[in-house]
């Protein structure tokens, strides 16, 4: 199988609003008033090393990619997370898949012109932060460099392997404690040279959810626990 196989499967999700709105609920109540988001979640054809994983989907090929980014360590809000390009829409913005690859470009500097949109999936509610996300599908159909473009808002922007996501070595839970309650979600570890990212919140919570739905997700342990420090 080639990343083709996953391009036509995510387009099958984007075409089917059954399918993807079923993403909502597990986020919880819209807040009421939330602010309008936007968040790209750029697949694509790995440009450095495949993963060494075999995913047992036939459609996960080992050099099939997802872009991210790490934010900065010194933001007053969600520091040092791991985040899909993305944000608010601006008054100028023709809607979630122009703020999202607006977005995309200023953050990473990737090249628009090679961003295919397959689609988007419905808007995910965020009571936390107020904000209700649209997350927008796209395929990098010609990719282009990456990088950190504003070290104020960004440390690092990176292509991860989907087979190492779905790597069950690779997955765990988050957990919070706090006022006698605890809150639970789905954490992926992602190597680099320096260490490791952990992928959780949102994010972690958005490719879990994906995966399921595309049918890509791997038996894993979900009684392990990842370590998490949180700055926020």
């Amino acid at each position: 199988m080639t990343s083709q196989n996953a391009r036509d499967e995510l387009v099958a999700l984007a075409g089917d609003m059954t399918r993807g709105a079923t993403l909502a609920p597990r986020f919880g109540p819209a807040p009421v008033g939330g602010r309008e988001a936007a968040v790209l979640v750029l697949f694509g054809v790995l440009d450095a090393l495949p993963s060494d994983h075999r995913a047992h989907d036939a459609a996960v090929s080992r050099d099939l990619d997802v872009l991210l980014l790490a934010r900065a360590s010194t933001l007053r809000a969600h520091a040092g997370q791991v985040a899909f390009p993305g944000g608010r829409l601006d008054p100028e913005d023709a809607g979630p898949v122009a703020a999202a690859v607006r977005e995309a470009r200023e953050e990473t500097g990737l090249d628009p012109a090679g961003v295919e949109v397959l689609g988007t999936l419905d808007r995910i509610p965020l009571a936390f932060s107020q904000h209700v996300v649209t997350p927008v599908l796209a395929w990098w159909r010609h990719p282009s460099a990456v990088r950190v473009v504003d070290e104020a808002e960004s440390a690092d922007v990176f292509r991860a392997p989907v087979a190492d996501l779905l790597d069950p070595a690779n997955r765990g839970v988050t957990v919070i404690r706090r006022g006698g309650q605890e809150f639970r979600g789905p954490g992926f570890l992602v190597r680099h040279t320096a260490g490791e990212h952990l992928v959780w919140g949102f994010t972690g919570m958005l490719l879990d959810g994906l995966f399921d739905l595309l049918g890509w997700t791997e038996p894993w342990d979900a009684t392990r626990e990842l370590p998490l420090v949180l700055t926020d």
